[in-house]
Order: C-alpha cells, then sequence, then structure tokens
C-alpha cells in the first residue's frame, strides 16, 4: 500500500471491528463465577458453621473456624486487580471492611479459646456487621458490573 497513513486507518479500523465483534461475543456468553465467589461461599459454610457451635456452646469448634474466617483465601492477584480497578476510589472503604472481618473474627477465636461466651456472641455479631456493611454497600453494582445481574 502506498499511503500508510490510510494503511493505519484501515488497520485501526479492523482493529476496532475485531475487539467490538469480541466484545459483544463475550457479553451475549454468561459470565463465569469469580474465585471470589467461591471465597463468599466457603465463608458462608463457615460462618453457618459457627451459629451453630455457639448454639451448643461448642467453643473449640468456634476457636477452630475463627482463624479460618479471619484469614479466608483471597482470590487469585488478576482477580484482585480487576476488582480493586472497578472500585476505585471505594477500594480503601472495601479494604478496611474486610480487615474488620480479620479483626472480629480473630477476637472471636480468642473469646473462645477463653470459653468467653458473651464475647464470643459479641464478636460474632462484629462480624456479621461487617460482612452486612460490605454487602449493602458493593454486592447489587458488583453483581450488575461483573455479572451483567440487575
Amino acid at each position: 500500500m502506498n499511503n500508510p497513513k490510510r494503511f493505519r486507518a484501515i488497520t485501526l479500523a479492523a482493529a476496532v471491528l475485531a475487539f467490538g465483534a469480541t466484545f459483544h461475543a463475550q457479553a451475549a456468553e454468561p459470565a463465569k463465577p469469580m474465585a471470589l465467589q467461591n471465597v463468599m461461599e466457603k465463608l458462608e459454610r463457615d460462618m453457618q458453621a459457627v451459629t451453630g457451635a455457639i448454639s451448643r456452646e461448642d467453643w473449640a469448634l468456634v476457636a477452630r473456624l475463627a482463624p479460618i474466617i479471619a484469614h479466608h483465601p483471597e482470590p487469585p492477584v488478576a482477580e484482585r486487580l480487576r476488582i480493586m480497578a472497578w472500585l476505585g476510589k471505594d477500594a480503601g472503604k472495601f479494604r478496611g471492611l474486610d480487615e474488620q472481618v480479620h479483626e472480629a473474627a480473630a477476637a472471636m477465636g480468642e473469646a473462645a479459646t477463653r470459653g468467653d461466651g458473651p464475647a464470643v456472641i459479641t464478636q460474632f455479631a462484629s462480624v456479621q456487621q461487617s460482612c452486612l456493611a460490605c454487602h449493602q454497600t458493593f454486592r447489587k453494582s458488583f453483581q450488575e458490573h461483573f455479572y451483567g445481574q440487575r
């Protein structure tokens, strides 16, 4: 081709069309679950197990589960970066709520080790409040953004 500007324009147009077709094809496919979904489902099971253990005053089980909750796995780095980019200025709030969960779960485990039922329940409530605050703040917009759910 004799005209380099025309060649670049045609190449750019082809790239834009190819990207658009790829994006449209991806948008038509249902979104695959992110690793964070597995983390949340595991946390849900662990929190339900703690609820049962509290009702039976099984402090040993609470003490065993608390560090699992406090140090729950994180999604892979690439997924975390996508989430943090999406969160933007709210990333600090998200991280702060996650840290509150870590701290309250650790305190719940310490209370369970001491056999201090009222303190276990207080810290369990703190974990739940932090989870609820995060879910109420981010879940709906997260699902809309990453899964197209409204």
